[in-house]
């Protein structure tokens, strides 16, 4: 486990065990209902409170959102921000299916709320998966009956396993936070691995905690961690139709999170969140390399993000850097294409700490030191523009054959 992190709000964050159950008052069921082929494969689960508690959503900013999307928006609305459970399936996004898809995703909340004894509007839905498919819905009451029944507090890393779809490994992570009020925990856990550009939170992910929060405050701390988190990862360049993102608050820890001590909270989603993000691009589809582009010394923050963006979503530099090519011309043109002003003039490229362009001439004596850092697993890609003192970091991969092999036969 990492060592503990300095909070800004004078308090301390420590990685922990668990999941998304490690804080309390949380408890999951996940079985294979047989949407997925294989009986071994995992493919829907519960999350679920002991009691209804304060919660918060985001949501893929994509117009083709599917039926889970509006229906989990309309029950937070509905409940101003609460929530009891999540119900979520993987192996089909129930995206694009009409009012059937509407009607099952409410189904879905239904049967949940029936198996818990609460209200419809206080379950939340996700699903993920292929485009375009009906979901077996006979099969999944039955799971829903069935993981309802067998809900455990150990079982968080089951759920992580059942939100899969193409993911080479599961997703999880949880910290303490200690303050001089007390201590709570947040766990949580998280899919993806293709169509990631999320515009919003993630392809999946839930965010659980043990604190006592208002919906208005959980929903900032959402927002804010989110921001250079799951909003900070591309993949592809892809938005899906399914992104959501949400975070549930069981107060069981008896800490009561105010204005004084949300920065406490923020820290701690923020080490989550940023550990499953990571997560996710070092696992996407194909993927060989993380790549962590940081642009410095931008005018804005939305400058130095979009320059990031642009190149993180560059294929030609992904596939530079599968091909361990310091080929720093590709990341100089997609800056100058991100639509950010700078003079090239001003403008650095590192790449694994070596200077490989400056004051608009490039340094090829030092390509073979960078070609080695690029055979690692982690790459590393610093861009300066020479404008301000602003910087972000957006995550990456590399694009490979396999990503094409993956996406070629996905419906297939």
């Amino acid at each position: 486990m990492a060592d503990a992190i300095r909070s800004s709000a004078a308090a301390t964050v420590t990685p922990t065990r668990g999941g998304i159950t490690a804080p309390r008052g949380f408890r999951t069921g996940a079985v294979h209902c047989g949407i997925k082929k294989s009986p071994s494969a995992l493919d829907l689960a519960v999350l679920a409170a002991d009691a209804a508690g304060s919660a918060a959503g985001l949501f893929t900013t994509n117009l083709a959102q599917a039926a889970p999307v509006t229906v989990s928006k309309e029950h937070l609305d509905r409940t101003t921000g609460r929530a009891r459970a999540v119900v979520v399936n993987s192996g089909c996004a129930n995206a694009c299916t009409g009012d059937t898809g509407m009607q099952h995703a409410r189904q879905m909340a239904a049967e949940t709320a029936a198996a818990l004894g609460c209200a419809p509007e206080e379950i939340l839905v996700a699903s993920t998966g292929v485009i375009g498919v009906a979901l077996p819905i006979d099969r999944v009451i039955a799971g829903i009956r069935s993981a309802t029944g067998s809900m455990s507090a150990d079982a968080g890393a089951d759920a992580a396993r059942a939100i899969m779809t193409t993911d080479p490994f599961p997703k999880d992570y949880a910290v303490t936070v200690t303050t001089s009020r007390g201590t709570f925990t947040i766990g949580g856990m998280a899919k993806g691995s293709g169509m990631i550009e999320p515009n919003m939170a993630t392809m999946i992910g839930f965010l659980t905690t043990d604190a006592q929060v208002a919906p208005d405050l959980l929903r900032k701390a959402l927002q804010l961690s989110a921001r250079d988190t799951f909003n900070a990862i591309t993949v592809d360049g892809e938005c899906s139709t399914n992104d959501s993102l949400f975070a549930l608050a069981s107060g069981a820890s008896g800490v009561v999170i105010d204005e004084a001590l949300f920065p406490a909270l923020l820290d701690g989603m923020l080490a989550v969140s940023r550990e499953l993000a990571v997560a996710i691009v070092r696992g996407g589809e194909g993927a060989t390399k993380l790549i962590a582009v940081t642009v410095e010394n931008a005018a804005s923050i939305d400058d130095a993000r979009q320059v990031a963006r642009t190149i993180a979503n560059s294929p030609l530099v992904k596939t530079a850097v599968h091909g361990a090519d310091p080929n720093w011309g590709r990341i100089v043109a997609a800056a100058g294409r991100s639509g950010v002003k700078f003079d090239i003039n001003r403008l650095t490229v590192h790449v694994g700490g070596t200077l490989l362009f400056e004051n608009g001439l490039p340094h090829d004596e030092a390509a073979p030191v960078a070609a080695e850092h690029l055979k690692g697993k982690t790459v590393q890609i610093d861009v300066r523009l020479g404008a301000g003192r602003e910087r972000a970091t957006i995550w990456t991969c590399d694009l490979s054959a396999e990503y094409v092999k993956i996406n070629g036969e996905y419906r297939t």
